[in-house]
This record gives C-alpha cells, structure tokens and sequence, in this order.
C-alpha cells in the first residue's frame, strides 16, 4: 500500500503502480503508523463475505510491504490471501513481514501491475489500499472486477486525495520550473489520479453494487527534521527521485530546493509539524 499519488504506464512497475519510480521500502515503513491508520477505518466498513463453507479468497492489490495484507489475515485469519505488486523489493518486504506470522490459511505474493490486472478466478474481497491513484483511468477496471466477486462479496478501496495539498503542488511547480522542467516535467505531473467520494459511488452504483463512499482529512504530526519531505521521499517523491538517480548534485538541489518550499508551507511547532492528508474511500458490495 503506498501512499501519495502517481501512476504512469510504461516499463518499470513499482506497487501496483506503473511506471517509472524505484521504491524504498524502508523509507517507505519509516511512517507506517500513520500510513496505516486509514486502511484500519476501510476494513472496519469491509461487511463479512457470506458463508460458503470455505476460505475467504481475498486480493490485495498493490499490497506494497504487507501491510494491509498482514491486517487482512488478522481478520480472516482462515482466508487464502493473495497481495499483487509489481515492485519486486516491496514483494520481498512483504514475504518478510509476513513469514513469521502464524496465520491458519494461506497468504501468498505475486508480481502483477493493477494497471492490466484481471481476475483469473472468484474472489469474495478485493481491496486497493493507497495504490489505485498511481493508475490513470483505474475506474475502468472496476467493472472486470465486479464481475469476478462472488454474489455479496465486496470492492473495498482507499486513496489519497491530497493532490492539491501544498506538499503535491509545489512539488508540481516546482519540477515545471525553468530549471527542472525538461529532466522533470513529466515526473512532476504524475502526482493525482482520483475521483471524488460521488463520482466512485456512482461509478460502483451503476455496476450493480451498494456503495459506501466517503473522505477523510487526517491531521498529522509528524517529528524531526524535515518531517514533510520525509513522509514524501518514500511515495510522491520517487518519481523524481527516480529520474534523476545517477546525479547526486542535481538530486541535491532539487531536494534543498523543495525542502525550503516545505518549510514554509509546513512550519514546525513546538510539539511537531502538522501536515492535513486527505484520502478517499469506497466500498462496493455485490447483490446476493
């Protein structure tokens, strides 16, 4: 699950992300608290599958480092589980995190990108959590996968919507700017794809489905040293970061560069920084 959002198709693919960007999963889990918190408030609104006298079959589709997956099996803890990602340091994240656990079904992980993902089978859940944004147009998937849950089995998907804080709009203007624009235009840009609550509940109503749709503004406070451009360097910022691998100086300035626009925008407190995050949230649940 990866937050802040870009998706790009293209060659290299990166969580359930197209294109381009290089994960850290480390960088990554240095915020999973907060990261977390908003897949804790979906899977509380998840209805339970109807019986069928077998496993839950559950997909987590950019699963990123388990995360999600891990709370996934804590729920249904008998479910057979399968996280897609195509990221393959963020699959090895995941299998390590999850070695250990003592789940009683099954959880595997598998390399595919949700941008071309088709269900080869019935599911009863399938969950997005922080991904779907990196996927230009991903409401045209959702009717391929409606049709794959089995009758009261459920869409359930979460997604930052915080394309116009100040952290993504800066970042924006400043990868246009005269100096950046031609290494890092496009790298800029690729930072929203969402809709809003009522545009995914009627994408998901249209397909047959009750729907519950919401948003949430968590309020953060985040410590230490540059605690904004932090959160950033493990989601929004790896486009960037990405193109200019290679270059230190350049990724330098680009960082002093941006760290000074976050300080303004984010100015510290006493007790932390607070920095708003928006995120969007849908669950669809099928007749039957």
């Amino acid at each position: 699950m990866h937050d802040t959002g870009t998706h790009d198709t293209g060659t290299t693919h990166d969580a359930g992300k197209p294109t381009g960007p290089v994960w850290d999963p480390q960088q990554y889990l240095r915020h999973s608290g907060p990261r977390t918190r908003p897949f804790h408030d979906l899977l509380a609104r998840i209805p339970e599958p109807p019986a069928r006298g077998r496993p839950v079959r559950i997909a987590d589709l950019g699963c990123g480092a388990g995360n999600a997956t891990k709370l996934l099996a804590g729920r249904w803890p008998d479910a057979r589980i399968t996280g897609y990602d195509n990221s393959p340091a963020m699959l090895r994240a995941a299998r390590t995190h999850l070695a250990k656990e003592p789940y009683g079904g099954h959880v595997d992980f598998v390399h595919a990108d949700i941008a071309d993902w088709t269900p080869g089978e019935p599911f009863d859940l399938i969950v997005s959590n922080a991904a779907l944004q990196w996927v230009p147009g991903h409401a045209r998937l959702f009717p391929s996968w409606v049709r794959a849950l089995t009758p009261g089995g459920s869409l359930a998907v979460q997604v930052p919507g915080n394309g116009d804080a100040p952290s993504h709009v800066l970042l924006r203007e400043l990868c246009a700017s005269a100096r950046w624009r031609d290494r890092l235009h496009e790298a800029g840009r690729r930072t929203v794809d969402v809709l809003q609550p009522g545009e995914y509940l009627e994408r998901l109503m249209d397909l047959g489905c009750t729907v519950d749709a919401w948003e949430t503004t968590y309020v953060h406070v985040l410590t230490g040293e540059d605690p904004v451009l932090d959160w950033i360097r493990g989601t929004g910022l790896r486009p960037v970061l990405t193109a200019l691998a290679g270059d230190p100086a350049a990724e330098a300035a680009f960082l002093d560069a941006y760290r000074a626009l976050l300080r303004e925008a984010y100015p510290p407190r006493p007790d932390g920084t607070l920095f708003p995050f928006r995120r969007v949230f849908a669950v669809a649940r099928t007749a039957g």
